[in-house]
């Protein structure tokens, strides 16, 4: 989900389209503040749990002598020097002198540095220098370090400032020594989609080195298309340092999200990539029309792994947005941000760590009907409903959209929980979120009847599940099933009136893993008062739509393999409309 984090370093706002700059958080890092320049880096060191913590940022005695500064650093616990690793000097630390050249080859003071140790008696802190002179000299202790630096080159009129982002890995301090960070070593980052109408709006260069347990990890943001790096000194151990770039372009209704990642020895120096059509993926967002009307979504599109500058695409209600991904980045994650009741929470629906192949088109549409239950079948799937001794815990997401998102504030006026035990009222549970409720219940075997229900703007949505069940040792999951119907409608959840079309019909949950014994489903255009039997084939049913402005209800009655049903029930599942309407 992309956020703005304290752990990284924020970037400025988009100035030339709707689309939303924002920073994926940094799990398990130390923060810095932003750099005052237009590009910024951050580093900072996640420690092993036994590790006290210290602030990035600690306190620097600054002595400043014929452009050479000092640094004096507070003291730190001792600690004992590992086997094998020569001593520090008499004072338990060496001077470190770093001498920054930029792009000209002569001094420049403007840069930011960061020296993170991922070993010795400050293993887990960060150390900044910025606002310096151009040569300064640091007193450190002996250990294993990550060194990185940004040196900006000031802009000429108008044109962007330029970055020049220098990493090394592994910088071994075991005695006194001098490191030039040489902005005429990087190379260019050049990484351009294949379309013509894309406007580059911000990239992100990120490094996570890994050594003895300690994490250090740095990063550099920018809006600017001039952007070089270069890897220093000695390469680390095997598969130690990991490096990502993304690069964010905006166009008319839709995103660029290109990001390329490795993992081996060394930083990267430069990066080209020019992708060609077929080797990006498609993803197309639909956004629904909510019943409390229209307004703008916002779509968060950006890698699962590592942080990264996305930018969050604004979408109105009834339209398209398009982005274009490079598969090879790993696993993605995609939050809408749908329009919710006024005053309420923001209702998101979360599409978490998919996979892409290159060329492939996938769509997704959020807010549109068949509203429903919806249990996820797959191995390893989080379970909705279980019984742990004697508490049954529901988390039924009893409001589903017509594509399956759970929404996380649905919009429902009323929702209700009962259980039954042996035709007997256990407890009723009225005003949480729909399909969610808590019942603790005796030891014994018995024949339940559990009944969750919704009432939305237009209609309600009942499902009614029998099952056995008794005391359990540990938590076992409950064999709930849904049925899933999926019409063929517009983006205002609508279908056209007087037509006859094939319904998609699903099942899910326990029924989907154990097999079906029977599934009926009828069809009603009076809001219930009577049914027509609509026969299942090959996955679908039949359904007629009756006039404009009336409904379609649904209605399924399933036995699973082992002998427990479900009644589902939805009472105005959608509308018809007259010969216009949202596509």
């Amino acid at each position: 989900m992309n956020v703005s984090s304290p752990h990284s370093s924020s970037v400025p706002s988009a100035a030339r389209s709707s689309s939303v700059p924002s920073v994926r958080p940094v799990p398990t890092v130390l923060s810095v503040p932003s750099a005052s320049a237009p590009s910024a880096s951050a580093g900072s060191a996640s420690v092993p749990a036994a590790t006290t913590r210290r602030s990035v940022l600690r306190g620097l005695g600054v002595a400043a002598a014929a452009g050479t500064a000092v640094l004096g650093l507070p003291a730190v616990t001792a600690h004992a020097v590992p086997a094998g690793r020569p001593a520090a000097g008499a004072s338990g630390t060496y001077a470190l002198t770093l001498v920054h050249l930029g792009r000209d080859g002569a001094p420049t003071t403007d840069y930011r540095t960061l020296l993170t140790a991922l070993s010795g008696p400050d293993a887990g802190s960060g150390r900044q220098l910025k606002d310096l002179p151009s040569t300064v000299t640091v007193q450190v202790p002996a250990g294993r370090y990550l060194l990185d630096s940004t040196l900006t080159t000031r802009p000429v009129g108008e044109e962007d400032w330029g970055n020049d982002w220098l990493v090394q890995p592994r910088l071994d301090v075991d005695r006194d020594m001098t490191v030039v960070l040489d902005a005429r070593v990087a190379r260019p980052v050049d990484i351009r989609p294949p379309v013509a109408d894309a406007v580059f709006e911000q990239a992100g260069a990120f490094v996570r080195v890994t050594y003895e347990g300690v994490t250090g990890f740095a990063n550099l943001m920018t809006r600017s298309l001039d952007l070089r790096t270069a890897h220093l000194g000695p390469a680390a151990e095997r598969g130690a340092v990991e490096t990502w770039v993304d690069s964010y372009w905006n166009r008319p209704r839709g995103v660029c999200a290109l990001g390329y990642s490795f993992r081996g020895e060394r930083a990267l120096t430069g990066l080209v990539r020019h992708p060609a059509p077929g080797d990006l993926a498609t993803l197309v967002v639909r956004a629904g029309v909510p019943a409390s009307g229209g307004g703008t979504g916002l779509v968060d599109f950006s890698p699962s792994a590592g942080p990264s500058p996305a930018l969050s695409l604004a979408l109105p209600s009834g339209t398209t947005g398009t982005f274009l991904l490079t598969p090879e980045r790993g696993t993605w994650d995609l939050v809408y941000g749908a329009l919710s009741a006024e005053e309420g929470p923001t209702n998101n629906y979360f599409v978490l760590g998919r996979t892409f192949t290159p060329g492939s088109t996938t769509v997704h549409t959020f807010d549109t009907p068949v509203f429903g239950p919806a249990l996820d079948s797959s191995p390893g799937a989080r379970p909705v409903a279980q019984r742990t001794g004697d508490t049954l815990d529901l988390t039924v997401p009893l409001l589903a959209d017509g594509d399956g998102h759970v929404p996380s504030a649905p919009l429902s006026t009323a929702s209700t929980v009962t259980l039954h035990r042996d035709g007997r009222l256990i407890a009723t549970r009225r005003g949480e979120k729909p399909g969610h409720a808590s019942f603790t219940v005796p030891a014994g075997r018995a024949a339940y009847r559990l009944t969750a229900s919704a009432t939305l703007s237009r209609g309600s949505v009942t499902a009614a599940w029998t099952f056995t069940s008794a005391a359990t040792a540990t938590a076992t999951d409950l064999p709930l099933s849904a049925v899933r119907f999926g019409p063929d409608l517009g983006l205002d959840g609508t279908a056209p009136a007087h037509t006859t079309s094939r319904v998609a019909v699903t099942v899910e949950g326990a029924a989907r893993r154990s097999g079906v014994r029977s599934l009926t489903v009828s069809v009603s255009t009076d809001r219930g008062a009577t049914w027509k039997s609509a026969a299942v084939s090959g996955g679908r049913i039949t359904v007629t739509t009756p006039g404009p402005g009336k409904a379609v209800s649904l209605r399924a009655e399933l036995t699973d393999a082992h002998g427990d049903t479900l009644t589902q029930t939805h009472i105005d599942a959608y509308v018809a409309r007259a010969a216009t309407g949202a596509r």
